[in-house]
């Protein structure tokens, strides 16, 4: 368990692992339909998030990295999280939420949401610092 300095911050929130939709996106299935079989598995809405911002299609990135945020969330506080604290981007399973969160911000960004935008940097940032560059933020 890394504390980062302080003896008082929570621990580092581990997401468990969804090696069935891990296996199904990592083997090439439409991200689409990784979400409609898996609807709280973050990575497939970040990955369709990156696939909308690619297309030039923002709106719609939002919409699927906002979706993948909230459902992030949603298993992030299940795990034992109170909104705040370590949740470090090696571990896999929470690189997820973390990708939505990019995506939001990346998004927000080019529909001029600079206030969401910075929000969700700083909640990476909060995160794991290393999720900023590893998103391209």
């Amino acid at each position: 368990m890394m504390t980062r300095g302080n003896l008082l911050e929570p621990p580092e929130t581990l997401l468990p692992e969804d090696s069935d939709a891990q296996a199904e996106l990592d083997r090439g299935d439409d991200p689409a339909d990784v979400a409609a079989r898996h609807p709280t598995f973050s990575a497939a809405w970040a990955r369709l998030a990156e696939l909308a911002l690619e297309s030039g299609s923002p709106v719609a990135a939002y919409a699927y990295a906002r979706t993948g945020y909230h459902r992030g969330l949603d298993a992030l506080r299940k795990a034992g999280w109170k909104g705040f604290g370590p949740v470090p981007w090696h571990h896999r399973p929470n690189q997820g939420v973390l990708r939505s969160v990019a995506m939001l911000a990346k998004a927000a960004r080019d529909i001029g949401e600079d206030e969401e935008y910075q929000r969700c940097s700083q909640l990476l940032a909060d995160s794991d610092p290393a999720s900023l560059e590893a998103n391209g933020i």
